[in-house]
């Protein structure tokens, strides 16, 4: 892991056939009350949560602790009761009602690329920290740097499938956790835990770390082995 970012790692539950949503690229719950207890603790013990813009659109999650003991916790700690909410939203697509700014207390962060059209910056502005990390899109390897410089040293990605991609094509993620339900959606449309273009060949290889039954699924936790040499193709 390069000391310039934080430690990043992925959480996510997909179905037995690896979907993430449904068709309509809407969430649905795929595990338990165990698993859901086992993510609240990775949030709590995470320095900042990020989600792509397209999560924020179809599930309009709040990304807080849920556990009230975690809060508390954290607060004697010395640090908010959330940790900070990051957004990459290349064009500030971000609703000014979403529930990551009306839920929970907490810094937000709303990455933005040159493209944001400077109105609706000005009014996330208002409720959050707007970071401006590249021309097009969100240069996500200058977004990490910018977060380790503000003293973010563990990063937890809840996706979806396009930052998923981002991230891992371009060698930033340490870590994956993925709990396999006992669904299948299907659905060729239904969003995976990886989409975007894909390898082509020098596949982005794992190693794996644990594997152990939860409820009525699989959670298996991965270290994602060749940072240095994956590749966008």
């Amino acid at each position: 892991m390069p000391a310039e970012r934080p430690f990043v790692f992925i959480n996510a539950a997909m179905s037995a056939d690896g979907k993430i949503a449904t068709t309509l690229r809407k969430q649905t719950r795929i595990s338990g009350s165990l698993d859901f207890d086992r993510m609240d603790e990775l949030r709590a013990s995470s320095d900042a949560v990020m989600v792509g813009i397209g999560t924020v659109l179809s599930d309009n999650p709040s990304l807080t602790v849920k556990s009230k003991e975690r809060r508390e916790k954290r607060r004697r700690d010395g640090e908010d009761e959330n940790p900070v909410r990051i957004v990459v939203d290349s064009t500030a697509r971000t609703p000014p009602d979403a529930d990551i700014f009306k839920k929970g207390e907490g810094k937000r962060i709303i990455a933005i690329s040159e493209n944001a059209p400077a109105e609706k910056v000005k009014q996330l502005a208002k409720n959050a920290e707007i970071l401006l990390c590249g021309e097009k899109s969100v240069d996500l390897e200058k977004l990490l740097c910018e977060l380790k410089a503000r003293g973010l040293n563990r990063l937890m990605v809840e996706g979806g499938a396009t930052l998923n991609w981002g991230l891992i094509s371009s060698g930033l993620v340490d870590e994956i956790y993925t709990f396999i339900g006992n669904i299948i959606i299907g659905g060729r449309t239904a969003p995976t835990l990886v989409d975007g273009e894909g390898f082509i060949s020098d596949f982005c290889k794992l190693s794996l770390i644990s594997c152990e039954r939860l409820e009525d699924g699989v959670l298996i936790r991965w270290e994602v082995r060749n940072q240095k040499d994956v590749h966008n193709l």
